[in-house]
């Protein structure tokens, strides 16, 4: 871990002022919410947390490579066990702290409501055009919105259709931009995005037993020093709750 250390004296006590640096690994979906709480520790601690974004399949592999991560919010509990496989995981410092629920989204911010069950007609609402979502064997929420589909019987007509990204907020833009004229992402993705300025709107909410529970769940990685410790205590108190719950997400107990 880098400690940087500042030139000064905490005040009356005579001790050097160090702040530390926690590398964290984190889902993209977070990266709102995620910023937010960060900043705000920082602002508490003078500590830093440099937080590095992506899929949550390319971060677990990064970290069984070797990569320098502290500490590990995965969208998903399969990445977080291969991890934890890996023994690399802290002993009991894993908890499932969030959860999410998948909508569909469409190009257009006045676009109309779609009844999201067996008996739609997706071929015909896609109309020859993208579903985009993000990769099926590997995104986390790409993952959840075939396991999805398939269950509710649409996944053959989707399937030929369907533009895999590498990012839940990838599958945003690219409805955003038209390219695709409706996408799969998290619940959370279009409260942290002003949809309608941007020409999206949110038709349908999938049913939640139409996929697995969406879990998130944050780990301090083994060897990692107390600060990781602090910030996971940070990004699980009553406070950050309060940031993740207004940003969409689920807080679990």
């Amino acid at each position: 871990m880098k400690i940087l250390v500042i030139a000064g004296l905490v005040s009356g006590m005579g001790l050097p002022l160090r702040a530390e640096e926690v590398t964290v690994f984190a889902a993209s979906s977070l990266k709102t919410a995620l910023d937010q709480i960060a900043a705000e520790w920082r602002d508490e601690t003078g500590n830093v947390a440099l937080i590095a974004y992506d899929s949550s399949s390319k971060l677990a592999k990064q970290i069984e490579e070797g990569a320098p991560a502290d500490l590990f919010l995965s969208a998903s509990e399969i990445w977080m066990d291969e991890v934890e496989a890996a023994g690399l995981v802290a002993p009991g410092s894993r908890r499932a702290i969030l959860g999410n629920q998948l909508v569909l989204i469409a190009h257009g911010a006045d676009a109309a409501r779609v009844d999201l069950g067996p008996g739609l007609d997706l071929a015909e609402l896609l109309a020859g055009g993208k579903l985009a979502m993000g990769r099926v064997d590997s995104v986390p929420a790409g993952q959840y919105g075939k396991e999805a589909l398939v269950s509710l019987g649409l996944w053959d007509a989707a399937a030929p259709q369907v533009a895999e990204t590498d990012t839940a907020r990838a599958a945003l833009a690219l409805v955003e931009t038209g390219e695709a004229g409706f996408g799969i992402v998290y619940a959370s993705d279009a409260v942290a995005d002003d949809l309608a300025a941007d020409g999206v709107g949110v038709v349908a909410e999938f049913p939640a037993d139409s996929h697995s529970a969406i879990r998130y769940p944050l780990a301090v990685m083994a060897g990692a020093g107390p600060a990781a410790t602090e910030f996971a205590a940070y990004v699980q108190a009553e406070r950050a709750d309060g940031v993740f719950a207004a940003l969409g997400f689920d807080i679990l107990p």
